[in-house]
């Protein structure tokens, strides 16, 4: 993969570059600010772009903010925001174009290089890779209607284990269950939220989206 790594701290700056080189990818750009990452993801297009929230110059929400700006300037572009902070509201307006290869995981909860670099390639593939702790963030707003008022106990378990990015085989193995019958269970989720089949449209991801209530930019 071609990767952008967009972080104001040197070492973790430098660390993240030699982690994923040592899984044999190739960083195109290791960036220090807001400004130099939306360069680099515009102009560059990787793969996959990871991004710290509080960039300089004014250590805000800069690197969410480029983020948001290059999936504009190059739509579906994957992005995994890596930060200490959960910032709701331009979390919810970058899940909120419905194009998937979003991934939000927070600094203090990646426990090993295997998870993060999983978490990396689920997100290149077009795929989420979002912490729970930032799932229950965004959950946290009030909806004009509950979309997954029609859900069993057991499919929203479904559900928001594939908001985490896991797999069909991984809920399966996290709910105790044989994986066709968590194909089952998704069948029925992807039915009950009206998510026909669409060669344009990962349902999966749509599914997310409509779980973490960012299914269109204008809720």
């Amino acid at each position: 993969m071609r990767i952008v790594i967009a972080e104001d701290l040197f070492l973790l700056r430098d660390g993240l570059v030699r982690l994923v080189e040592a899984f044999g990818h190739t960083v195109v750009a290791a960036v220090e600010s807001g400004p130099a990452a939306l360069e680099a993801m515009t102009s560059l297009k990787p793969d996959v772009a990871v991004v710290d929230v509080r960039l300089p110059p004014t250590f805000s929400d800069e690197g969410l903010q480029a983020a948001l700006a290059a999936r504009r300037a190059v739509p579906g572009l994957p992005v995994l925001i890596l930060s200490q902070h959960v910032e709701q509201l331009y979390a919810r307006e970058l899940l909120a174009d419905g194009q998937g290869g979003i991934g939000y995981q927070l600094k203090d909860r990646v426990l090993d290089a295997g998870q993060f670099m999983d978490a990396l390639q689920r997100v290149a593939g077009g795929g989420t890779a979002l912490d729970p702790t930032v799932i229950a963030k965004l959950l946290g707003r009030p909806k004009r209607a509950d979309p997954l008022a029609t859900l069993t106990e057991r499919e929203r378990s479904v559900l928001e284990l594939m908001a985490e990015g896991l797999s069909n085989g991984a809920v399966a193995s996290r709910l105790f269950l044989s994986e066709g019958s968590v194909s089952k269970y998704t069948t029925t989720i992807f039915a009950k939220l009206g998510l026909a089949e669409d060669t344009d449209t990962n349902r999966r991801v749509r599914a997310v989206l409509t779980y973490l209530g960012a299914d269109g930019p204008g809720d």
